[in-house]
């Protein structure tokens, strides 16, 4: 695909878009040499899975550890050129965040010198409260959630004279975050597709205008969490509206209502957006750790599920086209990490759970374990339970979860249980091997 000449061409619908090509090209100028060019290079594991050219734009080499530096740092300057212009001194920026925009503001202020104060709410992690810190910003812990931090951070600009830096509708963020889709024209001159997060909608917007510039013939589309889509909502109504937000793997796209600025360019250059499920964002991180070994936030690898097995873009159509994926975010938590590794693992069947009815006899624990340890099943876990099976006195209940090579292995384990006349309960409550009520059913005795 040939890079067309790097100039929009001006019409009435894109000269009343919050930001275009211009903007986004002075946004790329001043942050160079602020902030990571970050490498955009071919996957192989994930081009042998996917049957496509896959490219991932790793954002999360950036020191902050997400793109947000980029529109952080491009609006702090903006903001220093006007105050040095009118000759007073820097009054500071606020912004409500629990994570990545917060440390970005609190590290490119730091460096510009310009005093960051950062609200974050009760639920922040403590990690990322103390890097904030640790950047010089001055941060306050206030709010139940990041709504609450909102309202405290622009009372905070009413009574200390701050400038409120929203993280995804400024247009300077948006020309920032828009520098990624000049890198990756730049990096891949065959690109077919990107496939950016929508949250805020501020990066898809910023990447869109810059990636349709130069490459019309490109797709750009979006994806965002069935838990927290806020963007294909606004898209249904054709205004942000607030969004009922339920917890997500990708709590970092987790806002409930779309930026004004942002949804305007976004509507106008994505062509598509995807819904996503939280097992796809578990196996996308999953996928990642495995195959690339990039320790990824959920928000940061949700762009790799729409061509995953199974995704709306694992169709001929897509075999063999060059896809783009910016990997947006690295900031995870240790101990979420964990959570999202075993439930990676469980949407894999690579890790599994039942309840099976066994004999209480002598020997009926050892004849289930000996029939799992032959269909080489290691057991991660085992719970005893004889209290909560009302039917027989002779049987109890065993909790097992069980380390697997994948779905073609379960089934082989589910099947051996079926066979040997164990009724099960698995969690998979369509599955069609369940046997129903493990309660109602007698176990052969043990001999």
């Amino acid at each position: 695909m040939e890079v067309s000449s790097p100039q929009e061409p001006p019409n009435e619908m894109t000269e009343k878009l919050p930001i275009n090509f211009s903007d986004i090209s002075r946004a790329s100028l001043a942050i160079k040499g602020g902030v990571v060019a970050t490498s955009c290079r071919r996957s192989y594991f994930l081009s042998e899975l996917t049957g496509m050219n896959v490219y991932l734009k790793k954002e999360l080499d950036q020191f902050t550890g997400s793109f947000k530096e980029r529109g952080a740092r491009n609006t702090l300057i903006n903001l220093k050129r006007e105050w040095d212009a009118a000759g007073i001194s820097y009054p500071g920026v606020t912004a409500a965040s629990a994570g990545n925009h917060a440390l970005a503001l609190s590290y490119h202020g730091r460096e510009l010198g310009i005093p960051v104060t950062v609200v974050m709410p009760i639920v922040a992690p403590l990690a990322k409260v103390d890097k904030c810190r640790q950047f010089g910003a001055n941060v306050v812990i206030q709010g139940a959630h990041i709504g609450e931090s909102k309202l405290h951070s622009e009372d905070l600009c009413k009574e200390r004279g701050y400038v409120y830096v929203n993280g995804y509708d400024d247009p300077p963020i948006m020309a920032g975050a828009g520098s990624i889709g000049v890198e990756i024209c730049d990096q891949v001159p065959d690109l077919d597709a990107v496939i950016v997060p929508v949250g805020g909608a501020g990066l898809i917007g910023g990447v869109s205008c810059a990636v349709k510039t130069l490459m019309p013939d490109a797709k750009v589309f979006g994806v965002e969490p069935n838990f927290a889509a806020s963007y294909t909502a606004a898209l249904e109504a054709g205004k942000p509206v607030e969004t009922m937000i339920e917890p997500t793997l990708a709590d970092g796209l987790a806002v409930p209502k779309v930026g004004s600025h942002a949804f305007e360019m976004a509507r106008h250059y994505v062509d598509d957006t995807f819904l996503t499920t939280e097992r796809e964002i578990a196996i996308a991180c999953l996928r990642l750790i495995e195959n690339e070994k990039l320790v990824v936030e959920g928000g940061g690898a949700i762009g790799l599920t729409p061509i995953l097995p199974g995704g709306p873009m694992d169709t001929p159509e897509w075999k063999g086209k060059t896809v783009v994926v910016p990997i947006c975010g690295g900031n995870i938590d240790t101990t979420t990490l964990g959570r999202v590794i075993d439930r990676g693992l469980a949407a894999d069947q690579r890790l599994v759970r039942f309840v099976a009815t066994v004999s209480d006899r002598p020997g009926g624990i050892a004849k289930l374990t000996s029939l799992l340890a032959a269909e080489e099943a290691s057991v991660k876990d085992i719970y005893h339970e004889r209290s909560w099976l009302q039917s027989s006195v002779s049987n109890v209940q065993m909790r097992c979860v069980l380390e697997l090579r994948g779905p073609e292995h379960a089934s082989r384990v589910r099947e051996a249980l079926a066979r040997e006349g164990y009724p099960t309960k698995w969690d998979d409550l369509e599955d069609p091997l369940n046997s129903g009520d493990i309660e109602g059913t007698e176990c052969l005795p043990v001999v």
